[in-house]
């Protein structure tokens, strides 16, 4: 099994792959509270013991982090939890894949990792809407070459903004409201933000159609808002939470095979 590790700006989602698309454990916890690497090897541990899952059975451990400050942290939790290095991924990796944009060098890890698993699963060309602490929107051809996208404002970013910019408007959680016409201050936030969001995704997906010429591109929801708002999304074809860990997956297995 494979240890994989998505490092985003709000949220670190850790996985337990026992293939390159199954997990048999997933885990969040926060990317800004700062942790030794002591801490966080611990608190890992702790999470495989309380599913029951013998951290001998971890060959390796895969990391793609958008945050390098804490990369050190992880590389040796996963250093002391599989006796091997980490493998990081990142635009220099070396995967079955190409960076046909202007900055290669540039591009998250995250989002080449959803380049390589969309190649693998769905081999079409594929629009992959990450839904996290930033919407991204990755343009992702059958043979694996990510085109570019678009990077907008996340759907957690307008509760914030409200909340910290206002005075009496209160902090709400995102849900979908049962009704777009609030009647008290938190359901009309509540549906703001949220039909806010689906107009925003389905017009950019619709757009980015348009301008690349692919009417048909499949397009798959991911991230931490993936089933929240996914079901709701009228250009969305498939959600799959789990895209960027089963990409991370993937290219473990391939980086470990060509070493």
């Amino acid at each position: 099994m494979q240890l994989v590790v998505d490092v985003g700006n709000t949220e670190t989602v850790v996985g337990l792959a026992s293939s390159t698309t199954e997990l048999t454990g997933e885990w969040r916890v926060s990317s800004s509270v700062p942790r030794t690497a002591d801490e966080m090897t611990a608190l890992m541990r702790a999470f495989l013991s309380g599913d029951g899952i013998d951290e001998g059975s971890i060959v390796r451990g895969v990391v793609g982090s958008v945050v390098p400050s804490v990369n050190h942290v992880w590389s040796k939790t996963i250093r002391t939890i599989t006796g091997a290095e980490a493998i990081a991924v990142g635009p220099d990796s070396g995967l079955p894949i190409r960076l046909d944009v202007e900055e290669p060098r540039s591009v998250g890890a995250d989002r080449i990792v959803n380049t390589l698993a969309a190649r693998e699963i769905y081999g079409r060309d594929t629009i992959a809407v990450d839904l996290g602490t930033a919407t991204t929107f990755d343009c992702i051809t059958a043979d694996g070459v990510f085109l570019g996208g678009v990077i907008s404002p996340g759907l957690r970013s307008g509760l914030d903004w409200l909340a910290a910019r206002t005075a009496k408007l209160p902090r709400v959680e995102l849900q979908p409201p049962e009704v777009v016409i609030g009647r008290r201050t938190e359901t009309c936030i509540q549906s703001g933000v949220f039909y806010q969001a689906i107009e925003s995704v389905d017009g950019i997906v619709r757009r980015i159609r348009e301008e690349w010429g692919r009417p048909d591109a499949l397009v798959v929801a991911t991230g931490g808002f993936a089933n929240v708002i996914g079901p709701y999304l009228s250009t969305v074809d498939s959600i799959e939470p789990f895209l960027t860990l089963y990409g991370l997956a993937m290219a473990g297995e391939y980086l470990s095979s060509v070493r």
